[in-house]
């Protein structure tokens, strides 16, 4: 089975975004195609050291606070949660030996009897029952996670039991992303609030140990040799992470300065496909590049988010800002998120038609026909960028939509350290009207994406309202069972679809790149929330 459907091939990329392929030193227009793997080759010995790239430097380590990428790639080797997600995406055991819904309400969570904090000491219910308080309060980054509980409660010294206001299908899959993390809390208070800074310590348990942040130079960690659980042993002694930007990242592959990097954007694998020392790997996500409208209200009525959406170029934008190694999509989640009923969700997937790779004269006609019967914006429609390449060309190729079918737009660049404030900053949201970003989620369940669209979620920004869409979410939520669950999933992304609160552009398998002595590490989006440098060693007759 495919993990997702066939390139289109023989798309024209419009002039003005192949101008910016060239600028920005991206691919030509034919990329090449990696086929799809969870996993690399296992280590076959150990290694003193090794060194990663992250695409920047983390802003925070702690996840209650910012869980961007930076940041967990590297706590997901520190910070172990109730539930562990694995490289195939599928979401087993993890601190707690298992979860059980007692009733439609209550779920108990009963901890592994082995685990144990860095200095030995057992974890506990009440550990647990503290550590899902603080990721439930209010401005938490994983607070929606725990929008039906109404009570956490330590029943025994190892089982904590969670009260729900209505059945929650997708919480205990949720609990193997950050919501799930387990704190030590005498270290995390002990910190106060330096927690999360250069000065803090990482108050968690996992098969490393966070030994220094020196800010604007590297992140160090140290295997934990007393580490509770010797089955997850790390056959790499330090991992030490240091940051650059795309082109650097590559050229420290290249040169052997590095040894492997989760890379930003999936062109930058391009150049490194003609280096044999390099390994390249693609594996399966949630990740999708997608527009996200604002309150600003340029694209208020659901009919011009629509005609945009149907005039995009895709498959442009696929070659020109990521070499051929993203591929045109049609929904705001990636194949990696169908963790259940695979086939009902690749079957509803091939159905939608809002979001063409290549739109012929027809779509652009459909297109025309909706910004007629919507009325022309008496502002021009404002789309923000960064000056990041991909942005950049996903910018240029909105624009260039807009303009085929009689709308006008323009672009309003802000710095690239601002721009993640789009999600926050309401009165920085007030000037523009969309805004283009890489989303991801922790959940191998498309409810659990599907419910920003619900009229009270934190990033449903363009004011999309449907109380039928609100209770599917809810019933979504409660159905236990999977085929019940996957096709009220199928009629809330028909619902999504219908409103286009978000327009899709490409999805983004994971990419990852490594030099010629390592292996081990999953391919996939898992890096995120699993300890994949505990994977990491020696290649076959390598060694250093």
């Amino acid at each position: 089975m495919k993990d997702r459907p066939p390139r289109r091939a023989g798309a024209v990329i419009p002039a003005a975004v192949l101008a910016l392929a060239v600028t920005a030193c991206t691919a030509p227009p034919a990329g090449p195609e990696l086929e799809l793997t969870p996993t690399t080759a296992p280590a076959a010995g150990e290694l003193d050291s090794v060194t990663w790239m992250l695409p920047s430097e983390p802003t925070s380590l702690d996840l209650d606070a910012n869980g961007g990428t930076a940041q967990n790639t590297v706590l997901a080797n520190v910070c172990e949660r109730l539930m562990q997600v694995a490289p195939d995406l599928s979401v087993g055991p993890g601190l707690a030996e298992y979860a059980e819904w007692e009733d439609d309400s209550t779920v108990v969570f009963r901890l592994t009897p082995e685990a144990a904090f860095r200095d030995g000491t057992p974890i506990t219910a009440d550990d647990v029952v503290w550590s899902m308080e603080r990721h439930a309060a209010e401005g938490a980054e994983e607070s929606d996670e725990y929008t039906n509980v109404e009570r956490i409660e330590a029943t025994g010294d190892r089982e904590v039991t969670v009260h729900m206001g209505q059945r929650d299908a997708v919480f205990v899959p949720a609990m193997a992303g950050n919501g799930g993390i387990v704190y030590d809390r005498r270290a995390l208070e002990a910190d106060g609030d330096a927690y999360g800074t250069p000065q803090g310590t990482d108050a968690c348990t996992g098969p490393y140990r966070l030994t220094e942040w020196s800010s604007g130079s590297r992140v160090v960690l140290e295997r934990d040799d007393a580490y509770w659980n010797t089955a997850r042993a790390a056959r790499v002694e330090r991992v030490e992470f240091r940051w650059a930007v795309e082109n650097a990242v590559v050229n420290t592959l290249n040169t052997g300065e590095s040894d492997g990097a989760y890379l930003d954007t999936a062109s930058a694998a391009v150049p490194l496909l003609r280096d044999e020392t390099v390994q390249v790997y693609q594996g399966p996500s949630t990740n999708v590049w997608s527009l996200i409208t604002t309150e600003r209200g340029g694209l208020a009525d659901p009919r011009l988010r629509r005609a945009l959406s149907l005039a995009l170029e895709r498959d442009g934008i696929s070659r020109a800002a990521f070499g051929g190694l993203a591929e045109p999509w049609s929904a705001p989640l990636g194949p990696g998120g169908w963790g259940y009923e695979r086939e009902r969700f690749e079957e509803a997937y091939a159905a939608i038609d809002a979001a063409p790779a290549d739109p012929d004269e027809p779509e652009l006609e459909l297109a025309r026909a909706l910004v007629e019967e919507a009325g022309v914006p008496d502002e021009p429609i404002v789309i923000a960028n960064d000056g990041e390449p991909a942005r950049t060309i996903i910018a240029n190729a909105f624009v260039d939509a807009a303009a085929r079918i009689g709308l006008e737009a323009r672009i309003a660049t802000v710095p690239r350290q601002q721009f993640g404030s789009y999600y926050v900053d309401p009165e920085l949201r007030s000037q523009v009207d969309l805004f283009s970003d890489e989303y991801w989620v922790s959940k191998n369940d498309p409810v659990g994406f599907y419910k920003n669209g619900a009229s009270d979620a934190g990033v449903n920004y363009s004011g999309f309202a449907d109380e039928e869409y609100d209770s599917l979410v809810k019933e979504a939520q409660a159905a236990t069972d999977d085929a019940e669950r996957a096709e009220l999933a199928v009629e809330l992304q028909d619902r999504w679809t219908e409103a286009m609160p978000w327009i899709p552009v490409v999805q983004v398998p994971t990419t990852l790149a490594m030099g010629p002595g390592v292996t081990g590490a999953p391919a996939s989006s898992a890096f995120l929330f699993y300890p994949w440098a505990a994977d990491l060693g020696a290649r076959e007759d390598e060694g250093r």
